[in-house]
């Protein structure tokens, strides 16, 4: 494996999967509240918080209820995810590979790509749409400006994000309350409160929307902290500010969302600028424009680090810097600019399917990974396995992994319940989705009792690796036990 110098941190980040050497650690664990607290301000929020009454039929109370569930309940485990970046200094989907192997972690990490895919181009339709608001620009024209800003801003990379985050986390955050506060108080029509109603199938299909969009970060939410300095106090900081800043950050847009798809209106971004008038409608508007640009920006840092994981995979001398994490990310850009286009004349029965297929895969994932990093092997990994030709100790496969993470996806079919397809337990229970229940349940004591048998079977020696797996890329980061969280 080839060495790389540590250079002193610049403008344009330097690294994409390597290890993060201690003497490059840096930043405040209150930087990870207003990164995520950002990143949910934009207007897909908005437009997901509109479903728990326009696709669920729920009223606003009950949607409050449910999306409250769903967001406490999710970002816990989006934040357990979070506390693993200090702790090992690498990518989240580079970390997957002590759980699946190095080959077998590809089947999660094509998956993710896809997801952030389907994500850059549903926030570059919805950004474009608040950007027509309040501009000349058109639709496709706004598509175009989002996709472009948002690469720059991958391509600088790790330290530019979170100072946009922290910039946009108070001023776009007040605009946003303070529109909240007003359309809450003098916006909403009279008896919006009376609109929807209650069923326990739209109930749990919101708290199933809530969980998910916080789930949905767990594949890179590490990424963003990965850069931390290690240490059990710090661990803790990091789950629990990231919890904070991604729960508070979603429930504010999309509980206003929720209010909005009451208060009528297929469009739930122009339908707000119309309910706030000009001046806030506006300020809004543009903040919705200016944090999708910064979210996508995570998404599609988040995609070319999974792409060069891939690539990294089969040619494990290949590690691109910031050039070719530059290419990378225009290639995907226009992949996903091509999808927005597409999905901008059936936007929301599009998106809504990706949100149902995101819950049935990422579900059986990020229960094999928690139950491995912290009930099995306690936090400490072998990182130079990470990039071992042959996988190192963890090998190219993983079939206990592997094996249980396919069980759960099966034992999902059952309880789901959604456009293309409805399972019959769902359809008895009054085509009510509990697939994300069905899956957490069969993988968690199942990996959990799997792997703790194949652990003792296969526990090598002190000080034991894989010849190939010795020579990290860069000097690893401490893989000390897990943090007391």
């Amino acid at each position: 494996m080839e060495h790389h110098s540590s250079p002193a941190p610049g403008v344009v980040e330097h690294r994409t999967i390597d290890v993060v050497p201690t003497a490059e650690r840096h930043g405040r664990t209150r930087d990870l509240f207003t990164i995520w607290f950002s990143a949910n301000l934009g207007p897909l929020t908005v437009v997901t918080g509109a479903l728990a009454p326009t696709a669920f039929g729920l009223s606003f109370w009950w949607s409050l209820a449910a999306l409250l569930a769903g967001h406490l309940g999710g970002g816990f485990l989006m934040a357990l995810h979070s506390a693993q970046g200090p702790q090992l200094g690498v990518p989240q989907m580079i970390q997957s590979r002590g759980q699946f192997g190095s080959v077998g972690a590809l089947a999660v990490v094509l998956v993710v790509i896809v997801m952030y895919q389907g994500f850059f181009a549903s926030n570059l339709v919805v950004g474009a749409q608040s950007l027509s608001e309040v501009t000349p620009v058109g639709q496709h024209m706004g598509v175009l400006i989002g996709a472009v800003v948002s690469l720059a801003v991958a391509v600088v990379g790790y330290r530019l994000m979170h100072r946009i985050g922290t910039l946009t986390s108070w001023v776009f955050g007040a605009v946003q309350l303070a529109g909240a506060v007003w359309l809450f108080t003098e916006g909403l029509p009279d008896g919006f409160l009376t609109g929807g109603g209650f069923s326990v199938g739209g109930f749990l299909g919101v708290v199933s929307v809530g969980a998910l969009w916080q789930i949905a970060y767990a594949p890179y939410v590490s990424d963003y902290s990965r850069y931390m300095p290690a240490g059990r106090a710090g661990v803790r900081s990091t789950l629990w500010c990231t919890y904070a800043g991604c729960v508070i950050g979603s429930l504010l847009p999309m509980v206003v969302g929720a209010a909005i798809g009451l208060a009528g209106g297929d469009n739930p971004i122009a339908a707000l600028d119309q309910l706030l008038g000009s001046t806030l409608g506006q300020l809004t508007l543009w903040s919705f424009a200016l944090v999708t640009m910064l979210t996508n920006a995570m998404n599609l840092y988040g995609a070319v680090l999974c792409a060069v994981t891939a690539v990294q995979t089969f040619a494990h001398r290949w590690l691109p810097r910031a050039t070719g994490r530059a290419v990378i990310g225009t290639v995907l850009t226009l992949l996903s600019v091509a999808l927005a286009l597409v999905l901008a004349g059936s936007f929301m029965s599009s998106y809504l399917d990706l949100i149902y297929v995101l819950q049935y895969v990422l579900i059986p994932w990020t229960a094999i990974n928690l139950v491995d990093f912290y009930l099995i092997r306690h936090g400490s990994y072998d990182v130079a396995s990470f990039f071992a030709r042959d996988g190192g100790i963890y090998g190219r496969w993983n079939p206990v992994a592997l094996g249980v993470y396919v069980l759960g996806i099966l034992a999902e079919i059952p309880f789901m319940a959604q456009s293309l397809y409805t399972g019959p337990v769902a359809h008895a229970l009054g085509d009510t989705d509990l697939g994300w229940i069905a899956g957490l349940v069969v993988t968690v004591p199942v990996y959990l009792l799997a792997a703790r048998k194949a652990e003792r079977r296969r526990r090598p020696a002190p000080g034991t690796s894989s010849p190939d797996s010795t020579t990290p890329p860069v000097s690893p980061a401490p893989t000390s036990g897990a943090p007391t969280v």
